[in-house]
């Protein structure tokens, strides 16, 4: 058994966009969290057909990903689950107050973002570089969009970004990895360890199932939006490979709040 606290959570309400702290979150069988993606800032030239601007999963390339516009990392869009606003800034000046819950809300999100995308430029390995218009699309709470089919969390250990702090010479921000659970007690790549394994987590369960293989996202600050740590070379460089956290799935419903201690590893013969 192996003993390790939760020591932060996170969920990113609009997928591609900001990330928003929890003192603790819901694991829901076949969902991962509720409200963990719960939205997205679709392409108005995919083909498909939606239903109150909600749309099944589809692929991240179908959608405005920071990946792919590293500008998008430099709002601070804040969202109240209670009103259903979203609320987006840059540096401090209130850019855009809207009603997701609203048809009006919802277009001037679609806007306001289509005209972002308009003032900035893709990445050069961008999936979906065109500024095509954008739609919000899902709802809190009952759509999630991960970059996987296959319903997923992501979590990471300080110990691995204490690591490649080291190595780059400067703190690294966790939230270039976009994790949704950090969790503390645990040696550096120690996650990795965890693959194929059955783990209680506060009163939860899940099934750890793959490392995670990142992305040129991990270089981009994600407070100014700009490349300036090419993380993603160092470890290549370092370790010859570009891994780091672990995805899992939710086999059991339950709550997790930070400084949760009740994290065990049981052997498990499911992967």
């Amino acid at each position: 058994m192996t003993k390790i606290s939760i020591q932060q959570l996170f969920i990113y309400p609009i997928k591609g966009l900001s990330v928003q702290k929890c003192d603790r979150v819901h694991l829901k069988v076949g969902h991962g969290i509720p409200g963990d993606r719960a939205f997205a800032l679709m392409y108005r030239d995919v083909s498909v057909e939606t239903l109150h601007c909600n749309v099944s999963w589809m692929n991240k390339q179908n959608f405005a990903m920071q990946n792919d516009w590293p500008g998008l990392a430099a709002l601070d869009c804040s969202y109240d689950s209670a009103t259903g606003t979203l609320t987006v800034k840059r540096k401090g000046i209130e850019l855009l107050v809207a009603d997701t819950n609203t048809s009006k809300g919802r277009d001037l999100i679609s806007a306001f973002f289509t005209g972002y995308l308009a003032g900035i430029y893709p990445s050069q390995a961008a999936r979906h570089p065109n500024r095509a218009p954008l739609q919000l699309v899902g709802e809190f709470g009952k759509t999630h969009y991960p970059d996987r089919e296959a319903v997923h969390i992501s979590l990471v250990s300080q110990g691995t970004v204490d690591r490649l702090s080291e190595l780059a010479g400067q703190a690294i921000d966790v939230r270039r990895f976009r994790p949704n659970i950090v969790v503390d007690g645990v040696p550096a790549w120690g996650e990795f360890d965890w693959v194929g394994q059955e783990m209680q987590l506060g009163s939860a369960r899940i099934l750890v199932t793959a490392r995670i293989n990142r992305c040129l996202n991990i270089d981009v600050n994600p407070e100014t939006g700009e490349r300036d740590i090419w993380l993603l070379s160092l470890l290549q460089k370092h370790f010859q490979h570009t891994q780091t956290g672990v995805l899992a799935q939710v086999i059991s419903s339950g709550n997790v709040a930070i400084g949760d201690e009740s994290y065990r590893r049981v052997v498990s013969n499911s992967v």
